[in-house]
């Protein structure tokens, strides 16, 4: 299976209709300039392509913390809905994993909605476990004060 980092401008914009199936909030157009935002602080997009197009993507980033070490953060792991259950999802994981013993990392993590049962299955069955609970605050953003 053909793993690649996309890099061009039309490899991030062929990773948009899987994508979407995880992130329905963020629009076509905007898909290249918040990846290349994100490229800023160490953001790469991962893709699994076949010969009729992207079939799985993982947006994922190197960082290092005092509670971890250094390791790999998985942000998006999604495969499209008609190639699930085809080895694809368990393939970029794995390439993930390689990845990160290349980059020297000591663990890899990734955050996963409550509601999404059937991906923590697969998590588990891949070898992961549940290790915390992720908490979470909305903050409104600061309004600029009238002068």
């Amino acid at each position: 299976m053909n793993i690649r980092i996309a890099t061009t401008d039309s490899e991030i914009a062929g990773c948009y209709p899987v994508l979407r199936e995880l992130r329905p909030h963020i629009a076509e157009d905007e898909l290249l300039s918040r990846v290349r935002s994100q490229e800023k602080t160490g953001y790469r997009l991962g893709f699994l392509e076949q010969p009729e197009g992207v079939v799985a993507v993982a947006g994922f980033r190197i960082a290092e913390n005092l509670a971890w070490g250094r390791f790999l953060y998985v942000d998006d792991l999604v495969t499209l809905s008609s190639h699930r259950s085809k080895g694809f999802g368990a393939c970029l994981l794995s390439w993930l994993q390689d990845f990160s013993v290349r980059e020297g990392c000591a663990q890899m993590h990734l955050d996963s909605g409550i509601q999404r049962k059937q991906a923590h299955s697969f998590y588990e069955r891949e070898g992961m476990t549940i290790s915390c609970f992720h908490f979470v605050q909305d903050i409104a953003p600061i309004q600029a004060l009238p002068r």
